[in-house]
């Protein structure tokens, strides 16, 4: 019988999960409400991560 499996790192799976909806959320707030703005704007929630980069290292000026 094999041994009892532990899940590690659930915790971040959920914060992930909040993240991508509250940038979801913001998105599609942004876009003009059209089905292609909706779908551009859960595309844009998937990478937001290298929006936030990006506009960090423009910040500093790198």
């Amino acid at each position: 019988m094999a041994g009892k499996a532990v899940q590690q790192g659930a915790t971040w799976g959920f914060a992930g999960l909040l993240a991508y909806i509250g940038a979801a959320i913001y998105f599609i707030g942004q876009s003009d409400g059209s089905f292609w703005g909706v779908i551009l704007g859960l595309l844009q929630a998937i990478v937001w991560p290298a929006y936030a980069v990006y506009g960090g290292l423009t910040a500093l000026g790198v």
